[in-house]
Order: C-alpha cells, then structure tokens, then sequence
C-alpha cells in the first residue's frame, strides 16, 4: 500500500469555517457563564458584607421594681459589753480559776494575784498607826491632867494650850495612819481579780506564775464579754443614709450559719461621714439566742430600702461611660440608637437605678458594642426583654 492512500483528505473550506465559528461560540458561552457566575457571587458578597455591617444587638425595657430592694454591706459584730481587765497591784499570778468560754457572774472570783510587797507595806502601816494611836492617848491623859491643873491655877493657860494643841496633833496623825492602812487594804483588795458583770470569758492572757504588772499599760489578764445582744457596725455609704435611721431593721446572715437569718436594729447612727471612706457609721443591736454569733466575726447585713416610684433599672452592663457622661444606648422607632445621659441614683451590683434621663417605654441596649455611634442603625437579636431586678 503506498503512503498516498494514508493521508487523510483536507476538510472542505466551508466545514473549516463552520467548526472555527461553533467553537468560538462555545467559547463565548463559557466566558459569559463565567462573568455571569461571578456577577452573582459578588452582589452575594455584597448582600452579606452590608448585613454584617448593621451590628446585632440585644433590647431591654426598663423596669420599675415594685418590691423593696435589698441594700446588703459588711458588718462587724462586737459584745454588747465588753471590758478588758488589768491588774491594780504589782506581783505574780498566784492562781486563776475561770477559762476561755466559761460563763461567769458579777463578782466571781477569775485570779488572785500574789503581792509580798504590799504585804510588807500594809504590816508598816498597821505598825505606824498603832505607835500613832499610843501617842494620841498619851497625849490625851496629858492634855486632861493640865486642863484639870489649871483649875488650881497650878499652870499657865498658855501651857494647857500648847498640851491640847499636841494632842490635836497625834489625833491628826492617827487619821493619817489608818487613811494609808485603809489605802493598803484597799489595794491589796485588787489581788483578787473578779468579773465586772454577768458575761462569757472570751480570753485568758496569763497563767500561773506570770509577772503582773500594774495599771493600763501591762497586759491585759482577762476579758469579760457581755454577749446575750450584740451590737453590729456597719459603714453606710453617703447616698444610702437618708433611707436609714434609728428604728430601722435589718437581717443578718453569717458564714457559720447560712440558711438561718438573726434579726438587728438600728440603735444609733454617727450623723457624720467618714471623709476617706464616704461612709456614715451604724450601730445595729442584735440578740443573741443560744450565743450562736460570737463577737469579733463579719457579718453580712441587708437592709431593705424603700421604693422610689419614678426610678426605673436596668442592668449595669448596659452603661456607657464615656466623654458625655453617663449615658444609655437606647433604639427609636426608626432602630437608630439614640444615647441618652442619665443619672444613677443607686448602684446595686449587677443592676442600676436610674434617677432620671430615660422612661419606662425606652428600649436600652445591652452591652452595647464599641464603635456604636449615635444615630447607627442596629439589627435587634433579641425581642425586647424586661430588665431583670436583683437586690
């Protein structure tokens, strides 16, 4: 076979020109579907980059709190009564007789102190005042023998003068002796340290043997509590004063027993404020059945305040803080943000209450994103839900 008869004829001319239009035509096509698909995609892209743009939001609605909100601060429980007892004389503990949480009565007997020196100085006196006793009788006799001397005229009136004047002066002596032996006594009473009232001894800080030494600036030996009331103190800040005065009650709770609530009023109030701490002191009484609360613990104490009736709150997270003041993002009809400057009458924590700029109609925003400008338009996440109260 010869290569001739291999070679594959040439297409006509008018198929060539048809096979080069169809396949610039399905190149076109391509090309077009292309653009088409990519047209789609961008306003696609265009839709959702507008729609992240608008920023999601969560609504509230301010509420007026019809219950009494709880104001609750930490106190500090003290004794009702409470003395500190120090020695009155020098010497050694010779004994005590009542230990730490041991109820004791006026008058019981809690240590005697052992004093030799004042022992020895009472021996004196007792020794000085007899020999001033001897002396004033011996100068009686001899004052009545001159006065009755100078009935004879036997002596001079100046003599029977200068012997009643001596004796004048022993009777003088002797008050001066027993006033130092009664003086002694009276501190060697001291020796014996007793509780000042009915209470529970709340510390021992000495033991047989100790040195004592006398007066304020030693050691305290013991501390007698009164613990039957208790008196709570508790730092009321400035604004919360007006809503408190004597009369007053409050609940307590402590650590110790936290399902079980004890029941306090006010008794006294400072009347002033506390320049570094903006606070007013308080003053609760407390009882204290079965002496459950013991002095010195915290404890937490609520006070209930009154309900304002044009205050309105709102959560605390939906402040904003910023170079107009405090302000508040709420939403017009229109879903523009529209901040508002508003007053804060009392800060509960995790709530506010706001004294004025904002009414109970107004949706707030919570937790506002930043960069959130005024008249923004905002999408609303959520349907407008209540502001939760929390006292």
């Amino acid at each position: 076979m010869s290569s001739d008869s291999l070679t594959t004829p040439p297409l006509p001319r008018g198929r060539l020109k048809l096979v080069i239009v169809v396949g610039v035509i399905v190149a076109l096509a391509v090309v077009a579907a292309g653009i088409a698909v990519r047209a789609v995609d961008a306003k696609h892209l265009r839709t959702w980059t507008d729609a992240q743009a608008v920023p999601s939001v969560n609504v509230i609605v301010p509420i007026h709190d019809s219950k009494a909100p709880a104001l609750n601060l930490p106190g500090r429980i003290e004794a009702f009564t409470r003395a500190p007892i120090y020695a009155r004389v020098n010497g050694y503990l010779k004994s005590w007789s009542v230990d730490i949480g041991s109820p004791v009565k006026a008058g019981q007997l809690l240590g005697v102190i052992e004093t030799p020196e004042i022992d020895q100085q009472l021996l004196q006196a007792r020794a000085d005042l007899a020999s001033s006793l001897a002396n004033a009788q011996l100068a009686a006799t001899t004052a009545h023998r001159w006065q009755a001397m100078l009935g004879s005229d036997s002596v001079s009136k100046q003599e029977v003068d200068e012997r009643t004047g001596d004796l004048n002066s022993k009777n003088a002596l002797v008050q001066a002796a027993q006033a130092n032996v009664d003086r002694l006594v009276a501190t060697k009473g001291f020796a014996r340290i007793v509780a000042p009232f009915d209470g529970v001894l709340t510390a021992r800080d000495t033991d047989v043997g100790a040195l004592i030494n006398a007066g304020g600036t030693g050691q305290e030996l013991f501390i007698v509590s009164d613990v039957h009331q208790l008196r709570v103190y508790v730092q009321l800040p400035q604004n919360y004063a007006p809503a408190v005065h004597i009369g007053t009650v409050a609940t307590l709770t402590v650590p110790e027993y936290p399902s079980q609530k004890f029941s306090g009023k006010v008794i006294a109030m400072a009347d002033a404020v506390n320049a570094a701490s903006g606070t007013t002191l308080v003053q609760l009484l407390v009882d204290n059945p079965g002496n459950k609360l013991l002095p010195g613990a915290f404890a937490n104490v609520i006070f209930s305040l009154p309900v304002q009736p044009d205050s309105l709150r709102v959560p605390a997270s939906a402040l904003v803080f910023d170079a107009r003041g405090t302000t508040l993002a709420t939403l017009g009809e229109d879903n523009k943000v529209h901040f508002k400057k508003v007053t804060i009458s009392r800060d509960f924590g995790d709530t506010v209450e706001i004294g004025s700029g904002i009414t109970a109609s107004d949706r707030v925003i919570d937790t506002p994103p930043d960069g959130l400008l005024d008249g923004d338009a905002v999408e609303i996440a959520n349907g407008a839900k209540k502001a939760e109260a929390h006292g």
